[in-house]
């Protein structure tokens, strides 16, 4: 029981400082955000304020389209996946999340069918999760500390910067409000896994904390009797302080401290067990020490005028290593800006500067390539106006110029129009230019660990250029005075011009190259959402045609379903029940050895029951056992030097998981 120690003690100290309140607490719950996806999907939530577009205007104002998940949808979510955020989103409507180690359960995040390193993963729009710190990124993100989440499909570069060419995902955390929060959550499953969590926030008239920690862990999972594990052997500790201070109604400062540790063991079951027979001795292990900060500091000048100056400071360590290779090494990065907002009656400003840095260092371990380190130095300034022309138009510009270090000056231009054509139905079109820096770390290094992969430099290299265009139709409704209904259209279009691949040598090397063509991707995503008193019906539909030209010839982008269906049947008794019935589907894909993936559905079902001060709640997931391993091999060769195959499915099957919510 010495692993609990650090996890025990920092929950016992909670529950002190909050029986020394001497005060009742509760969970501050907004039941009107329930399971929602889209601004207009929901009549209630013309209020809702949202971060990510930095306006001071309610959602419904706001030109951007921005899908938002409230608290209530992410408390849902931690009942099935309560250690990390890949079920969140990859339950979205356009989202998927691919997994690039079929041994480690390594995972990225592909919005409308680009690969993983054209989004943005943000902590309270801060870049936390990029680079080297990519990999295993939506693995090490629990959900159980956030507000809410806010995504932004197409390109938002104006004002986050390169690499949100396909978008970004905003996680916005807890901060403390008048009422104090303490919670916990221990969560078991039929996997072998183990979550145990606690929250804590509190705020008094000058100060303010969070406290957020966890211990996650699995042992070695193999449901199919392959003699490999689908979930790998794990332990990981995560602890996030968090202090504001409120010097005047004015002027408030906070900084926190995000520090995670885990040791991740995946591979042949018999070596995970400790027994080195002959022919099992194949692993893949993922040591990392990731250690970040937030800073900020926000001043009112006056009702119209504030300023803000952030940053962020990021440590990734990560060691990869299976037999005979190890990949070591070192990302520090920072991120700064100070911003000015200046909000009218029927205009608002926004204007600042930024500052990156983003330096990765390898340690040489005799594998015959030189280190691929890099040092990159970005700056960058930026300007955005929103103004409400009529009661029915709205528009949003913006201007960002960057300046990359090695690869010269980028300008980013982006534009973005809200229609109110009547109280039923409005219209958002928007559309910008982005670009990527390249690094080697992308889905295709990441599923061989980087093996005899070469450096990426500005003398091979260029920057990867995009643009992108998006529009969608929405319509709300109330039918016969107790059915609401609310369905948005939207269809997207984006560019990119000489995208990075990976490309064999003669000397069986690999180098990154920009080929001389282009990928598209063009498609539609379908959202409808039917209530009808404590039912409500989510369907999504999402149609992705994404394809390469390279050299005037035309394939379709790999491990990219055309067509995916999500649909969810919520019950729920405000306060006493829910309960929901889930299914997903899947559609053909295109892998890497000239195959075709099959399609594929998957089905899951959660039940709560909810009391004043705790409750009780199990998730059957993918009760129907779909597995990739039914379909097919999942690795060629032999178990001691396996080729794996890609992963287009899941691995880990049926899986029950069930616990206890403590809210005191």
């Amino acid at each position: 029981m010495n692993k609990y120690f650090f996890l025990i003690a920092v929950i016992a100290l909670c529950s002190i400082i909050a029986q020394a309140g001497n005060r009742s607490v509760a969970v501050v719950e907004d039941s009107d955000t329930t399971q929602t996806f889209l601004e207009n999907e929901a009549l209630e939530l013309d209020e809702i304020v949202v971060s990510t577009g930095r306006s001071t205007r309610t959602i419904k104002n706001i030109p951007t389209r921005i899908e938002f998940i409230g608290s209530e949808e992410l408390d849902e979510k931690a009942n099935m996946k309560p250690g990390d955020i890949r079920m969140l989103l990859n339950e979205s409507t356009g989202i998927q999340t691919q997994q690039t180690s079929p041994i480690s359960a390594n995972s990225s995040i592909r919005i409308q069918g680009l690969d993983g390193r054209y989004t943005q993963i943000l902590k309270d729009g801060l870049p936390l999760y990029s680079g080297a710190a990519s990999g295993l990124g939506l693995l090490q993100i629990p959900p159980l500390d956030l507000k809410q989440v806010e995504i932004v499909k197409g390109s938002s570069s104006t004002l986050y910067g390169g690499g949100a060419i396909a978008g970004l995902v905003n996680l916005i955390s807890k901060t403390p409000t008048d009422e104090p929060e303490l919670s916990f959550l221990v969560n078991g499953t039929s996997a072998l896994g183990l979550d145990i969590s606690g929250f804590y926030a509190r705020k008094f008239e000058k100060v303010g904390w969070t406290l957020f920690t966890s211990h996650n862990s699995n042992k070695a999972y193999d449901p199919a009797d392959v003699g490999l594990s689908a979930i790998p052997k794990f332990e990981r500790y995560t602890l996030n302080p968090r202090l504001f201070v409120y010097f005047n109604d004015k002027t408030q400062w906070d900084f926190g401290v995000n520090a995670s540790f885990e040791n991740r063991l995946g591979g042949d079951m018999l070596y995970l067990k400790g027994k080195n027979e002959d022919g099992h001795s194949y692993f893949e292990q993922n040591k990392t020490l990731r250690i970040s900060t937030q800073f900020s500091l926000k001043h009112q000048f006056s009702e119209k005028s504030k300023m803000n100056i952030r940053n962020s400071y990021n440590h990734f360590q990560r060691t990869i290593t299976i037999p005979g290779y190890t990949f070591d090494g070192i990302q520090n990065g920072s991120f700064s800006e100070i911003n000015y907002l200046f909000a009218g009656d029927n205009t608002e400003w926004i204007a600042g500067l930024n500052l990156w840095t983003d330096n990765f260092s390898e340690k040489r371990r005799n594998n015959g390539i030189a280190p691929r380190n890099y040092d990159q130095l970005t700056t960058g300034v930026f300007v955005q106006n929103l103004t409400k022309v009529t009661d029915w138009f709205s528009i949003e510009t913006g201007l960002r110029g960057d300046y990359v270090s090695g690869y010269g000056f980028v300008v980013l231009p982006r534009l973005s129009g809200l229609f109110k054509i009547t109280s039923q139905w409005t219209s958002r079109v928007g559309g910008g230019l982005g670009y990527k820096t390249p690094t080697i770390f992308t889905e295709e290094s990441e599923r061989i660990q980087y093996q005899n992969v070469l450096m990426v430099n500005n003398g091979v290299n260029q920057l990867e250029r995009s643009s992108g265009v998006n529009a969608d139709v929405n319509y709300r409704t109330v039918i016969a005075g107790e059915i609401t209904f609310s369905l948005n259209q939207l269809f997207f279009y984006t560019y990119l011009n000489r995208p990075l691949m990976l490309n064999y040598l003669s000397d069986n090397r690999l180098q990154f190259q920009n080929i001389n063509g282009h990928i598209d991707t063009k498609g539609a995503e379908t959202n409808l959402k039917i209530g009808y008193n404590d039912f409500k019906l989510f369907l999504g539909y999402t149609l992705i045609d994404a394809s390469v030209n390279e050299n005037g010839n035309w394939h379709q982008n790999l491990l990219t379903p055309k067509h995916r269906v999500n649909a969810t049947l919520m019950y729920e008794v405000e306060e006493k029940w829910r309960a929901g019935l889930e299914a997903y589907y899947n559609g053909k894909q295109s892998l890497n050895d000239g195959t075709t993936g099959q399609a594929y559905w998957v089905f899951g079902a959660m039940i709560e029951r909810i009391w004043e001060h705790f409750s009780l709640f199990a998730n059957f997931e993918n009760f129907t056992d779909t597995r990739q391993t039914r379909l097919g091999n999942i690795y060629t060769g032999t178990i001691t030097n396996p080729v794996f195959n890609d992963i287009y499915a899941p691995l880990d099957g049926f899986v029950v998981n069930a616990g206890i919510k403590l809210r005191f």
